[in-house]
């Protein structure tokens, strides 16, 4: 069978990256022993058409997709499988998959606590205005006034956490020792926990003193926070984002940033992804954005090649994958968190 897998593109003296186009999370001599051939990418999008009429599998991370869009998925006649390097599997077009009798599997789980604590950090990070007390310090300045008038505490804030599955569950549960109130809108876990009580969107939206994103990118949930719903978060307010870029407009986010109504706005994901350089978020005021890494973490990379090599063995032994991992399997989009409304 022929395999196609994206991944960055592999630096001198990184050795211990694991996705990347060297390494390539170890599947070279695990498909040579097998008898398959893999192509190794760097471009998602010219070097990928390359492949398409041949391809039975591709291979690609959320954190540099191969996007496979309907019309990509539509000139792809042998391609039987798409695998998700890591979690959310959003850039494959997953109702043409499901048309086309592509089956979608990630890494369910394998990267959760690694965005989980990214999650954390960059809440940290805006509240206590880290970014221009780390630009002072960096520049030779000494403004004590202009970094600490937008310094607080996370102790005390009400934190609302948008998507409630295992990252979001995981970030509330690192949350607790910081004394705070916990709050949470999930579509589908709409029970209160220990530790975080369960609200419509509107009062998550409009009580929340920061807000963190954990939902996997659906049709109900591009855009979802645009003028609209940034306009009736609470004066002062911060935004996280390790989620997908889309959940949030891009030009609605800078609009409220630039007018302070946002605070800050903090993450690791955008779109298209690799970022251009042009992007706005990369120079809009009050930002804490970094490159997707949050679930790249070389602990993470280790459960990802072993969770990808076993979807492979037992895509080729002809054995069922593990519930968890699926998203679309047999013409049908089964994954709980894409169907939800």
């Amino acid at each position: 069978m022929k395999i196609v897998a994206l991944f960055p593109e592999a630096e001198a003296g990184q050795d211990n990256q694991l996705l990347n186009s060297d390494k390539a999370i170890g599947l070279k001599p695990f498909l040579q022993d097998k008898g398959h051939e893999l192509v190794i990418l760097n471009d998602g999008e010219a070097d990928l058409d390359k492949h398409l009429a041949d391809m039975d599998v591709v291979i690609s991370a959320p954190f540099y997709p191969a996007y496979m869009t309907k019309e990509r998925l539509e000139q792809a006649p042998n391609l039987k499988l798409a695998i998700t390097a890591g979690v959310g599997s959003d850039h494959v077009d997953l109702q043409a998959a499901s048309e086309n009798n592509v089956g979608v599997v990630e890494v369910t789980g394998s990267n959760t606590v690694s965005v989980a604590e990214h999650a954390v950090m960059d809440l940290l990070i805006l509240l206590r205005n880290y970014e221009e007390g780390h630009r002072q310090a960096k520049e030779g300045e000494w403004k004590l006034s202009q970094v600490g008038n937008h310094a607080h505490e996370l102790q005390n804030k009400t934190i609302g956490i948008f998507g409630f599955g295992r990252i979001g569950q995981l970030v509330a549960d690192r949350l607790v020792p910081f004394n705070v109130k916990l709050q949470h809108y999930d579509p589908i876990n709409q029970q209160d926990t220990e530790h975080s009580q369960f609200v419509d969107f509107d009062t998550l939206v409009q009580t929340s003193d920061a807000i963190t994103i954990h939902s996997p990118l659906t049709p109900e949930t591009e855009d979802l926070f645009n003028d609209d719903v940034l306009s009736k978060m609470k004066e002062g307010s911060y935004l996280v984002n390790t989620a997908r870029g889309k959940i949030v407009n891009k030009d609605d986010l800078v609009k409220h940033l630039e007018s302070e109504h946002i605070q800050g706005y903090a993450g690791d994901v955008w779109y298209p992804q690799p970022a251009p350089a042009d992007h706005p978020w990369r120079s809009m005021p009050r930002n804490g954005m970094t490159v997707h890494y949050s679930g790249m973490t070389l602990e993470a990379q280790e459960r990802i090649e072993s969770g990808v090599k076993d979807i492979l063995t037992r895509f080729f032994n002809n054995e069922p994958f593990q519930d968890k991992d699926v998203i679309v399997s047999g013409g049908q989009i089964s994954s709980a968190s894409y169907n939800a409304k």
